[in-house]
């Protein structure tokens, strides 16, 4: 048995030239975790788009009608960030659908990754920061409805903070949120997290990772998670855009094998998304999101899971 993997073809959907956001990146991550033989193509799980009511365990249905329907209003629609059209609606379900999925073979196989997701700016009644619907906050929820967790922990490593995700399970003891994020970068306003740990601008991968160790193993053994769910964002590298930290390819590669080490030795399972990572140079930044792949199928055989 190898690494379970979900991918969609639908994890692509069109946007304007020139649109700064990296749509190309998910479907050249799929194809190079073949090239490179990180995965074969019988590894990769293909997810279906869930019904609406699943994503209205999260989000209010006025919103998700409003966004489905393409009648968001402007300002709404600006803030996300995406301009709408009927095959990003559908990406955007399809990619909720994909770690609803990966969550679910990461109970059953003790370590997932999906090759999207991590959309963690989505608040209840709106969206954020290129996220539309929070797929992290809704893959709690389902496995929630159908009993198969009592406690998650999120460890987002995304260089910015989950604000949305924070905001919805703020005093809901069932879920434990963990952002540790660049102090100075987006969102403006921080909602507050279980544990928010803000980093420096400029940090290197030492200082990151040390300060990573400080928390996590404490958190698993307090919060005794049913299943971690992990948010490798790479936009903590010095390469990116939005960043405004300076890991290196070895520091991220370091992360991810740190956190998945961490939690798989401790006997906790864990669902990887891959977060946020914006850079002009698509082929590094493809490579960068591939770490927690190689990462995890390394982890994977290492543990015999």
């Amino acid at each position: 048995m190898d690494l379970p993997i979900v991918y969609h073809p639908d994890y692509v959907a069109p946007l304007p030239e020139g649109h700064r956001f990296p749509m190309p990146k998910f479907r050249q991550l799929y194809e190079l975790l073949l090239a490179d033989g990180v995965a074969q193509k019988e590894q990769f799980y293909l997810p279906s788009r869930p019904p609406e009511e699943l994503i209205e365990l999260v989000h209010t249905p006025e919103y998700v009608q409003a966004y489905c329907t393409g009648t968001l209003d402007a300002k709404a629609q600006r803030r996300i960030g995406l301009p709408w059209s009927s095959s990003l609606v559908n990406r955007t379900c399809v990619a909720v659908g994909g770690t609803i999925l990966t969550a679910q073979l990461a109970l059953k196989y003790g370590l997932a990754c999906n090759t999207a997701g991590g959309t963690h700016h989505a608040f209840p009644s709106y969206g954020s920061g290129f996220c539309i619907f929070n797929d992290l906050a809704i893959a709690v929820r389902v496995l929630q409805k159908l009993r198969l967790v009592q406690k998650i922990l999120i460890v987002d490593l995304d260089v910015h903070q989950g604000d949305g995700t924070a905001f919805i399970f703020e005093g809901d003891n069932s879920v434990f949120t963990f952002s540790m994020h660049c102090e100075v970068n987006f969102p403006g306003t921080k909602q507050k997290s279980d544990l928010d740990v803000p980093l420096p601008v400029g940090m290197e991968d030492d200082a990151y990772l040390q300060t990573l160790a400080q928390y996590l193993p404490d958190l698993l053994s307090d919060v005794k998670p049913d299943l971690v769910l992990y948010d490798a964002g790479v936009d903590p590298h010095i390469g990116d855009k939005l960043g405004k930290l300076a890991l290196t390819d070895t520091g991220l590669y370091r992360r991810e094998m740190q956190v998945l080490s961490t939690c798989i030795a401790a006997g906790y399972r864990v669902a990887c998304v891959i977060g946020g990572g914006y850079a002009d140079d698509l082929k590094s930044l493809v490579y960068r999101h591939s770490l927690v792949h190689r990462a995890a199928s390394e982890v994977y055989q290492q543990y015999r899971l």
